[in-house]
This record gives structure tokens, sequence and C-alpha cells, in this order.
């Protein structure tokens, strides 16, 4: 049994478990630069972790890629999530693996059409970052999604 809520972002939740779709959506579109050790090059090349996501408050999310040009970098790792859980969201994954037209949801990105129950909404309350590992990730460009709802009156996402 679902129990209704007086709290609207609560009821928007609850309401949206059976289509995993969230109301508010923000994208950021990053490029690697991978010249520079572990470098994304949105901001000249020098910043890993990289914030794709600033979060105030507490929110419930649900975060996806699309690559938009293919990585390079030999053994080169990304993850997404936070600086306490830096693959909470996305996990690591090996970056030669991310291809041009393939959504990144999860360590196995290989399809252009994914089922929508793969946004499993998470709580979170720290900004969304990106990190590469191993190695440096060298080229690429990815279009990050993340749909959410705030939880808390001060919740939001940029």
């Amino acid at each position: 049994m679902v129990r209704k809520s007086n709290n609207s972002a609560l009821n928007s939740l609850i309401n949206s478990q059976n289509t995993n779709m969230l109301p508010n959506l923000v994208t950021k579109s990053i490029v690697f630069a991978g010249a520079t050790a572990n470098a994304i090059g949105n901001d000249g090349g020098t910043q890993d972790p990289y914030t794709l996501f600033t979060v105030t408050g507490t929110v419930v999310m649900s975060v996806f890629g699309v690559c938009t040009v293919n990585c390079t970098g030999a053994g080169s790792t990304g993850e997404v999530g936070t600086a306490l859980s830096t693959a909470a969201l996305i996990a690591q994954t090996t970056m030669t693996d991310v291809d041009a037209n393939e959504i990144w949801h999860d360590n196995s990105p290989d399809a252009s059409i994914e089922a929508i129950t793969i946004l499993v909404p998470k709580i979170v309350n720290q900004d969304v970052i990106i990190t590469t590992a191993t190695a440096d990730t060298e080229a690429g460009a990815i279009t990050f999604y993340c749909m959410w709802a705030p939880l808390s009156a001060d919740g939001n996402v940029v």
C-alpha cells in the first residue's frame, strides 16, 4: 500500500515511481581533454573530479549520459557520484567502452536504446561529480541528463 504524504516533494516521488520520471531536468555537456592529467576540458583541462551538477539541500535524482564523441585513452576509467560515493550514480567504467550514441548508465554502456527502468532514483545531498581514474580520458564528449525532484525545502540542482 502506498501512503500519501502532505509533503508535495514526497508525493511527486511516490507518484513518479511507476514511470521513474522526475519533474525537473538539467543537462551538462562535457569534453574530455586528457593531455593534462585526468582532465576534463570544459574548464580549460585541469579539473578532476569535475562537478556535473551543483546540489543544494536534499533531492531525489536519476543521472545518465549520452556519448556524442567516442571516448579514448588506454586504461582510462570514469565514474559518476558524489565526493563520498564516487560511483554511486554511474558505476566505474572503462572509458574506451563509451562510444558515440551509447547511453552510459552503468559499467557496460552498449546501446542507443534503454528501458526507462534503468533510471533508478537516488537520494542525493552533495554535488554530482565525474571522476576519471587510472589513466587519462584523452578525448570524447558526453551530455549528462539529471532528472530530479526536491525533497528538502531548499532542494535544487543546477
